[in-house]
C-alpha cells in the first residue's frame, strides 16, 4: 500500500489521498501531440489507487495498448486549500518530487475521438509512481527545477518548469477553485515533450535538480 515518503524513504505524517492533474501545461507537449493550447487548464484527477512507490518495480497493464511515460514535477500539499490564493497557495506546499504520469495511450486516443471522459487511460491503477519529497525548505526555486527521465540509459524526456504554461502557483490556485485540495493530495504539474511507450523490462532513470531515482518495468 502506498504511503507519502521523503525522498531518503523515511515515512511522511501525511494521509494519501487523490492526485489532481494538469494536461497540456508544456508548448512543446503539445506540439508533439498534435493538439492546440486550452483557454483554460486541462485538470483531471488521479484515484489514491494510483499512486504507488516509484522506487518499487512498475507494472504496466497488458491488454490495452500502449503505455506511455509523462515524467513530472509532483507537489505535497501540506494544509487544505478551497479557492486559494496564490499566497495561501504557496504556503501549503509542503514539498517537491518525482511522478510518472502514466497514460494508456491508444485507449486515450479512442475515449477522445468518442467525446468520453479519459479516466480509463489516466487513473487506473499504479498509473502514477511517485518518488519521495524534498520539503520546500531544502528544494529552491521550484519554478526552475529541471526533470530528465532516461529509458535504457538514452534520455526520453529533458524540460524545465520555467516552460510551464500555467506556472505552479496559479495552476493550484486555479484547482482549488473546482476541488477542495486536502493535506495529502499531490499534484501533477504537467510534462515536458517526448513521452513514448514502456515495456517490459525497460530500466527507469529519473531526475529532479540532479536528484535521481531509477526504477523498472515488469
Amino acid at each position: 500500500m502506498y504511503q507519502h515518503r521523503d525522498w531518503h524513504g523515511a515515512l511522511l505524517d501525511f494521509p494519501v489521498n487523490k492526485v489532481v492533474c494538469v494536461g497540456n501545461n508544456y508548448a512543446d507537449h503539445i506540439k508533439e501531440m498534435g493538439g492546440k493550447r486550452s483557454a483554460e487548464p486541462v485538470v483531471f484527477i488521479k484515484p489514491e489507487t494510483a499512486l504507488c512507490d516509484i522506487r518499487q518495480p512498475v507494472a504496466i497493464p497488458k491488454d490495452f495498448g500502449a503505455v506511455h511515460h509523462e515524467v513530472e514535477l509532483a507537489v505535497l500539499i501540506g494544509t487544505p486549500l478551497k479557492q486559494a490564493t496564490e499566497d495561501r497557495v504557496a504556503n501549503a506546499i509542503a514539498g517537491y518530487g518525482l511522478a510518472l504520469d502514466l497514460t494508456l495511450r491508444d485507449l486515450q486516443t479512442q475515449l477522445k475521438e468518442s467525446g468520453q471522459p479519459w479516466e480509463k487511460a489516466k487513473g487506473f491503477d499504479g498509473s502514477c509512481p511517485v518518488s519521495g519529497f524534498i520539503p520546500v525548505s531544502e528544494f529552491g526555486d521550484a519554478q526552475q527545477a529541471e526533470l530528465l527521465l532516461e529509458i535504457n540509459g538514452q534520455t526520453r524526456q529533458s524540460g524545465n518548469t520555467r516552460d510551464m504554461l500555467t506556472p505552479l502557483l496559479p495552476l493550484i490556485a486555479y484547482m482549488s477553485r473546482f476541488f477542495t485540495l486536502r493535506t495529502g493530495d499531490i499534484i501533477l504539474t504537467g510534462t515536458p515533450h517526448g513521452v513514448g511507450p514502456l515495456h517490459a523490462g525497460d530500466e527507469i532513470l529519473a531526475t529532479l535538480n540532479g536528484k535521481q531515482v531509477a526504477t523498472r518495468v515488469i
